[in-house]
């Protein structure tokens, strides 16, 4: 990665949940490949979007580090095993 590109993520990191949230989101709507998405769907999955990211800059939730929440349901999926 390039000087310039590691200064501009740094920067995007510094901005706001909601606004981190839509640039992600323009960022993954650059890759579709011209196919048609569901209008309705994308909508939807936009308002749990933001409503996610309120909750998170309220203080209303707490977030937990993925790699914790990976292990958990590793541990769990394990123990249905045995």
């Amino acid at each position: 990665m390039t000087a310039e590109a590691k200064r501009f993520a740094a920067e995007i990191l510094a901005l706001p949940t909601e606004t981190r949230a839509y640039l992600a989101h323009e960022l993954l709507s650059s890759f579709d490949d011209g196919a048609d998405a569901d209008a309705d769907a994308e909508a939807e999955w936009m308002a749990v979007i933001d409503r996610r990211s309120e909750e998170i800059e309220a203080g209303r939730v707490q977030c937990r580090p993925v790699a914790d929440v990976v292990r958990e349901l590793r541990a769990k999926l394990e123990a249905q095993r045995r």
